[in-house]
């Protein structure tokens, strides 16, 4: 092999990608604003592109060996080509499979199964082994396995036609309902990250985190929180925001005085939480849309506080360090936010103009084609205008930034698929039902463990994608049985509701009226039909409620989701960032966990109390006391305040975070739990004073 044939293996995976990128984010712009080819064919064309982008660049990217040889780039675009054609097929003979009555012909053997194989491959190069065994473990279960399965699991079994009609052929499967969140919203919204990011929206939002947050005490830590924030809110990935972030924000906490390990541990804690942030929140916030049809402008109103709540107590961290450590920054090195703004202020034009076109109820695809086009103009306003080669160059950033999530979800759909067909959903959520014993809190930690271990091989969109599909029918049904255990016990629940339980002949009705235990009201929710279960809540709770309870559900899930991001032995957002700071990975991924605590105790509010859908006098209360609380919780870890902590203090600490965060909101145990606090808050700041005089 010569040198030369290596070059131009390398060479022209490059020049393919380049110039194939930028018609690729047209024609997707085409697609969401003008086209009216059906959905299936747009999703197909969509594989197609993405799975090309994939096979030639994966290996550019990672600057693998493969990138040079010819005799894999000769396979690879074999590979790329099989894709390509088995689409143009499905698009040409969909119509002779129909006349033939969904009988399949040798050549939709042929290239169905060619199709499936590109996808296993592709992904199993992006991510891994997971995906794809998951993938087959799947299918296999329909067609092959199924049926010698025992008990709740068992499956009667579909013909492997059947399978792979569903898969490849039919809205359901690897062109079904994610692949089509996967070319509209989630394309559009990466696009307008790529233009964001390449009009220079990423650098000043980086120093406007530095005047907001530099003059505080432990400055530079805040700067990495509020930076990852406003980063992660339009980039979407928790590695890409790490990465992009990190190599500004984790230096200059090394500088400031930070260790290392907890500089490196506070920025991978950060970029999880961009995930969290609207207005992109990763894919999540699409795909919850179209699960739980929901309005996304709704979503994203819903998700602020409690993303807030999140970097808030990150922050809280970054201050009790930083009082540890006297870590300060001084205020000469801080630029004035009027130069900042003086500077930068076009940036805010199009993320302004965004959020008021989903609250006027434009679709988010539109939204954010608008919102590209403002940042275009908006850089005219600056010394950095955005001409015909930096707007190429963001149509380019945009396609590969996409192309890996794109083959992704298009893989996931095969999965969702089988769900869909076996049915195994139901049974997943029922079995996790019964394990738990009707109890929320158990089943919120069998789904929190599930969420770790799928995590480790999944990335946190696909995760998301799996586990609301398995668990979201059985925590939001225990959502809901809370609430009409508290309506119960309150005398409160309507006559409706009391004729659905006649229907039962178990003396429910008598039961419920004379003044029930919790015990009492368990047996008799459990017992209930699931046939009768849904006609109860929605006879019992109006229809915007149990719309919440679906949507705190899905959060629950979507936020548990992100905790294989910073939770070892599989937690690459910590990984990025130890490799940053040169510390060890997994000691940066333990400190990293311990900071990103709020991970898993925001997801009780949302299973537990109003923050989510309630009246916003509530809401505001129940994100003050949760704040205070997530203070005290830190204060309870660190030992620290203002000051250290004795150990009766720590006690008083854990006592006041505990009545803060009450999952039944009681004015009066929070009022108590903030007095507490406020009181030790006090005591710790003069002890520090005091030391220091």
């Amino acid at each position: 092999m010569t040198e030369n044939n290596m070059q131009t293996s390398y060479a022209f995976r490059e020049l393919v990608v380049k110039y194939i990128s930028v018609p690729i984010a047209l024609l997707h712009i085409y697609f969401n604003l003008l086209s009216t080819l059906p959905g299936l064919y747009i999703s197909a064309i969509h594989f197609a592109c993405f799975a090309v982008v994939c096979i030639l660049a994966v290996p550019f990217l990672k600057q693998s060996a493969k990138a040079h040889n010819p005799f894999a780039l000769v396979v690879d675009v074999g590979l790329a080509m099989a894709a390509v054609v088995s689409v143009i097929y499905l698009i040409l003979y969909e119509d002779a499979l129909y006349a033939r009555g969904v009988t399949f012909s040798t050549w939709d053997w042929i290239w169905s199964c060619l199709a499936l194989l590109v996808v296993l491959e592709v992904v199993r190069r992006t991510t891994g082994w997971f995906i794809p065994c998951m993938i087959v473990f799947a299918l296999t279960y329909v067609f092959l396995w199924g049926p010698y399965v025992d008990g709740i699991f068992g499956f009667a079994g579909l013909s492997l036609e059947t399978v792979m009609f569903r898969s490849f052929f039919s809205t359901e499967g690897m062109f079904g309902p994610i692949a089509r969140i996967s070319w509209s919203f989630v394309f559009m919204f990466i696009l307008f990250g790529a233009f964001l990011l390449k009009s220079g929206a990423g650098d000043f939002m980086i120093e406007l985190s530095r005047c907001a947050a530099g003059r505080f005490v432990g400055g530079p830590g805040f700067v990495a929180v509020i930076g990852s924030g406003l980063m992660g809110s339009v980039s979407g990935s928790s590695v890409a925001n790490t990465v992009s972030t990190g190599v500004i924000t984790i230096p200059m906490m090394q500088k400031a005085g930070f260790s290392p390990r907890f500089a490196a541990g506070i920025e991978a804690a950060s970029s999880t939480g961009g995930q969290l942030m609207p207005p992109v929140m990763g894919a999540g916030a699409f795909i919850m849309a179209s699960y739980t049809q929901i309005p996304y402008a709704d979503i994203i109103v819903y998700a602020a506080l409690p993303a807030l709540l999140y970097f808030l107590s990150v922050g809280f961290y970054v201050r009790v360090e930083a009082k540890r450590h006297n870590v300060q920054q001084p205020s000469g090195e801080v630029e004035k936010l009027s130069s900042i703004l003086r500077r930068g202020w076009h940036h805010l034009l199009p993320l302004g103009l965004l959020v008021v076109l989903l609250i006027q109820g434009f679709t988010p695809t539109y939204a954010a084609s608008i919102a590209i086009l403002a940042v275009i103009i908006s850089s005219w306003f600056s010394s950095d205008r955005m001409g015909l080669r930096e707007v190429i160059e963001a149509l380019e950033m945009g396609t590969r930034n996409m192309a890996q999530t794109a083959l992704l979800l298009v893989a996931i759909g095969l999965v969702v698929n089988v769900v869909s067909m076996t049915g195994i959903g139901n049974t997943f959520s029922l079995m996790v039902t019964d394990w738990a014993g009707g109890s929320l809190w158990i089943t919120l930690v069998l789904v929190a463990i599930a969420s770790l271990v799928i995590g480790m091989g999944l990335p946190v969109t696909a995760a998301y994608i799996v586990l609301a599909t398995l668990s979201a029918p059985a925590i939001y049904f225990l959502i809901a049985e809370l609430r009409i255990a508290e309506m119960i016990m309150a005398g409160n629940l309507p006559q409706a509701a009391f004729d659905i339980l006649n229907l039962m002949d178990t003396g429910s009705v008598e039961v419920l009226k004379n003044t029930p235990s919790m015990t009492q009201i368990d047996q008799v929710l459990t017992q209930m039909p699931l046939a009768l279960k849904d006609q109860f809540l929605s006879s019992s709770i109006t229809a915007s409620e149990l719309a919440m309870m679906l949507l705190s559900a899905h959060m629950i899930i979507l936020w548990l989701s992100q905790d294989s991001n910073v939770t070892p032995p599989v937690c690459l957002t910590a990984f990025a960032a130890a490799a940053i700071a040169k510390t060890p990975p997994m000691k940066t991924g333990f400190m990293a966990w311990k900071i990103a605590k709020g991970l898993y105790i925001i997801p009780l509010l949302f299973a537990y109390t109003n923050i989510i859908g309630g009246p916003w006098i509530e809401v505001l209360m129940i994100f003050v006391f949760s704040m205070f609380g997530l203070y005290a919780f830190v204060g309870l870890i660190e030992g620290y305040l203002e000051a250290p902590l004795s150990l009766w203090a720590r006690a008083l600490c854990g006592i006041a975070a505990l009545l803060l965060l009450l999952p039944h909101q009681s004015i009066p145990l929070n009022m108590l739990g903030l007095i507490i606090f406020i009181g030790l808050f006090v005591l710790s700041r003069m002890n520090n004073k005091e030391s220091t005089q």
